[in-house]
């Protein structure tokens, strides 16, 4: 399995994410179902941080069950080539057509946790999401769009101000790290 082979070769950037491949690494050999959204524990999801070609801005969505500015991404759902889905659900979420990964390799992983909610007039329970996210890179001038049953609105907004127009306080020390991320990758491309 690749995914399995690409989490073990991650150089984890902190110790949440060392923490993370660990507990990622062992749900991967222990549930078989791991790849679908039955699992009720625990499945795997794929997001992205898509900037802009100058990699000042990131793209970011309303989240309607959040009530929050987030990034894209979504559940695999028997999928195992999470770049695939990371790509699939950045162009489902933003409309944007002109995209690319910049890394093929895993940009960041983390354990998610997802509160009980209701989605299309049935509870879902409290679970987590084994989460892989890849660095993308779209065209500011594409248009954009709106993915009604799942947000309310995207636009581009500029590295300063990801952490500020989040109102989920979990995902703040997430999107700055995926900011320092960017800001390191950027000075070794130069």
């Amino acid at each position: 399995m690749k995914i399995q082979k690409n989490i073990e070769n991650y150089s984890p950037w902190n110790e949440q994410e060392e923490v993370d491949k660990q507990i990622i690494l062992r749900y991967l050999k222990e549930y078989p179902d791991i790849f679908y959204r039955e699992n009720p524990i625990a499945h795997f999801s794929a997001s992205s941080w898509i900037v802009n070609e100058e990699r000042t801005k990131v793209l970011m969505v309303f989240h309607n069950l959040y009530q929050s500015f987030s990034w894209s991404g979504g559940h695999a759902d028997g999928e195992e080539n999470l770049l695939h889905v990371a790509i699939k659900e950045a162009k489902e979420e933003t409309g944007i057509c002109n995209i690319r990964p910049l890394l093929e390799d895993i940009y960041s992983m983390e354990i998610l946790c997802v509160n009980g909610h209701q989605k299309k007039g049935k509870y879902v329970a409290s679970h987590v999401h084994l989460n892989i996210t890849y660095l993308l890179e779209g065209k500011e001038d594409d248009e954009l769009q709106i993915k009604p049953d799942e947000n309310s609105a995207v636009k581009w907004v500029e590295l300063e101000q990801v952490t500020k127009i989040c109102e989920e306080a979990c995902m703040k020390p997430i999107y700055d790290k995926l900011n320092q991320k960017l800001k390191k990758y950027q000075n070794e491309t130069c």
